[in-house]
């Protein structure tokens, strides 16, 4: 049985390179939960930690039925009130908006041939064999980006600042308009990579 990698199939999702880049990117299916606070928190941990266990449920049910397939990494949407806050610009935001005042969606991509059926399904085995508490946060999301600004950012979170700075110049410099929310893939599993190996894709819908 072959077992799908989505980090694979959908090449151009997955990389990034080191310089801004445009990409056109189709609607893609996903488990998610939204939260608000400082990603270093409790909350936001927690948060994740309700994600894998429907995600691999979803993969063991898709499996019996020879539709196996590699849980991809991590993502998040991020933005913040900007009827409080102003329009901050993006490579602004990680210093000048309280992390508290962050609010995200946490996102695991799903392959096209998992339905929100599916998902329902495995929130309801997750609760059921694992009794597991928060499960009902949990939402079926999906998303089509369409033109987007992206590039590779390696190393901690804290210099990230550094890479949008980037993206934001080549912004202006073709007439880019944002057009939804800051999007981040981690490639790397930030609970166990050391910070400056880290690597996370940074992506700007754009008009």
């Amino acid at each position: 049985m072959v077992k799908l990698d989505l980090k694979k199939e959908f090449k151009s999702y997955y990389k990034a390179g080191k310089e801004p880049e445009l990409i056109d990117l189709p609607k893609a299916q996903y488990i998610s939960i939204e939260g608000k606070g400082d990603p270093s928190g409790r909350a936001f941990a927690a948060n994740i930690q309700l994600l894998y266990p429907v995600a691999y449920a979803i993969k063991f049910a898709c499996k019996a039925n020879k539709n196996d397939f590699v849980v991809p990494p991590l993502e998040g949407l991020w933005w913040f009130d900007e009827s409080v806050f102003g329009e901050v610009r993006m490579e602004n935001a990680p210093n000048e908006i309280p992390r508290e005042a962050w609010q995200y969606r946490l996102m695991i991509r799903m392959p096209e041939f998992v339905c929100e059926l599916d998902f329902k399904k495995a929130v309801d085995a997750a609760k059921s064999k694992k009794g597991i508490k928060g499960l009902d946060k949990l939402e079926w999301f999906e998303l089509h980006e369409g033109k987007c600004l992206q590039m590779m950012h390696t190393g901690p979170f804290e210099t990230e600042p550094e890479s949008l700075e980037k993206l934001i110049r080549y912004s202006l410099t073709h007439d880019l308009k944002k057009n939804g929310h800051h999007h981040e893939i981690y490639l790397s599993d930030f609970r166990k990579t050391a910070p400056e190996k880290l690597r996370t894709i940074l992506r700007e819908p754009v008009i």
